[in-house]
Order: C-alpha cells, then structure tokens, then sequence
C-alpha cells in the first residue's frame, strides 16, 4: 500500500531515479525497494512514470541534435522534401516500429503492471534472471554492428525486448541492451537506440498518467514535482558518463550488481524485512 510522500523521500527517489534509470539495473526496481524500505511504501506506477519524465528530458536534451535530425528529416520525408531512404528519416520509422510492442502489451496489461508485476519476489527474480542474460550476452556477444546497419526486424526485437520493462526488476535498458548485443550491435549503439526508443514510451506513459485521477492521488504534485526535477539533473549527467564508460568497459559490474541486489532482496523477503 502506498502512502504519501515526505520532502525528503520524494529528493531520494527522484536521486534513485536519475542514477538507475540510464543504467542496466532497473529504475522501477529500485524505487519499489525504496518506498518500502523508507517505510513510505510503493511509490506507485504512477509516480515511477511520471518521475521518468525528468530522465527523459535529459535525453532530449543530451541528444539534442541526433533527435532534431530525426524529427525534422523524419517529417520532410512524409512530404517529399527529404528522400525516404535517408538515415535520419528511416531512423524516424525505426523507433515508431520499435514503440509498437510497449504500446500494445502496456495497455492490454495495465492492470498487472500496476499491482501484480510489482510484487517483491517478481522483482527480485527478474533482477536476478536478466543479470544472467546480460552477463551471457556482454560475454558471448561479437558486437560489430553500426545504428546505422539497424533493419526492421531487428527494431521491433528491440522494442519487445523494452516492453519487458513493463516488469520491475528487468531494466528498459537492460532489455534492450541485452537483445542488442545478441543480435551483434555493439554497446554504443545499443544504448543510443535504447536511449531514442525510450522517448515516445516514457513520455507517453508519463503524460498518460498526469492526465489521470489516479495519478494525482497518488502522491502530492509537489513532491513528485521534486522528484522530477532531481531525476533530470542527476540522469543528464549520468548519461554522459555512461556513454563514456561503455566504450572502453563492459556491463559485467552491473551484471555483478543486479545479482548482489537480487540475493539481498530474496534474504530481506524471506526474513520478514520486508513485504512482497
């Protein structure tokens, strides 16, 4: 059950938000924990998708130009100003067709994703599955790849590989990092259409919310403002910093982490610490 927010619980979630959200370990996980463990119980899916609307815009923001391109390009094709087959354009349909498969299993399980999916012993199992997948994968993988060799079938893999975020504990990032380095793309690229596929589902998502009744009950506007406003000044600079690092590392410490954080989370539900 959920309860409303203190000042200092909405800073601290909006921090959690902006560190986890960019990185393979599951920001929707993190503040579930969270909540429970400040005693102020689940956020809330509604909260979780608003607060992501400050980690987007600092996706927006970073990736600025790219996006322009994208729109502006995208746009100048439907009307015969720009050819169909340039990149940018064609990236434009790429991450409409990558959208598709969050768009359709969030509306026919938005019941779930709001109650079930957020079940404790779910999380910390996902938390647990999806560090062996990306671990094999990070390992396994010949990322050779290029964004710019992306097919269609290969973005719509992507985008059900993001739609399985919809359950805590698998990581937006991590799905999509994960497929992306088994279909050979290498780790620049995986998170940059990470990064530009996520736009229209968090927004989606997060405007969805703020229009309904449910959201505005879930927690007080102002300290989801806060947390909003936190996560987007701490996610920008975690993106620059974890597009520099995956160029020369790789995502086992992650790998490591998501296992640690599973194994305490099963001990802390076995012991009664907390409440699945």
């Amino acid at each position: 059950m959920s309860q409303s927010l203190g000042w200092v619980e909405a800073v601290v979630l909006g921090l959690i938000q902006g560190l986890t959200e960019f990185l393979p370990i599951s920001s929707s996980a993190h503040l579930r924990i969270a909540g429970d463990l400040m005693g102020s119980g689940d956020p809330g899916a509604a909260f979780t998708a608003i607060s992501q609307l400050g980690t987007e815009a600092a996706v927006l923001i970073y990736f600025r130009e790219h996006i322009a391109r994208i729109v502006t390009n995208w746009s100048g094709s439907l009307v015969g100003k720009v050819p169909r087959g340039d990149p940018d354009a064609r990236m434009g349909w790429l991450v409409i067709v990558g959208t598709v498969p969050i768009a359709v299993l969030g509306l026919l399980f938005e019941e779930s994703i709001e109650s079930t999916f957020r079940n404790l012993w779910i999380v910390a199992t996902t938390l647990w599955v999806f560090s062996l997948l990306l671990g094999y994968a990070d390992l396994k993988a010949r990322p050779v790849r290029t964004l710019d060799q992306l097919t269609w079938r290969h973005g719509l893999i992507f985008g059900l590989a993001q739609a399985l975020a919809l359950v805590p504990g698998v990581s937006r990032s991590g799905g999509t990092l994960t497929a992306g380095l088994f279909m050979g793309y290498t780790r620049q690229a995986a998170a940059e259409y990470s990064f530009l596929l996520a736009i229209p589902a968090v927004l989606a998502s997060g405007f969805f919310q703020l229009a309904t009744a449910e959201a505005a009950e879930s927690q007080p506007a102002g300290h989801t403002l806060v947390a909003t406003a936190v996560a987007f000044v701490v996610g920008y600079a975690v993106i620059a910093w974890f597009m520099r690092f995956i160029t020369t590392r790789s995502f086992q410490p992650f790998v490591l982490y998501r296992f640690a954080l599973a194994g305490v989370l099963y001990v802390l539900l076995g012991l009664g610490v907390l409440t699945a």
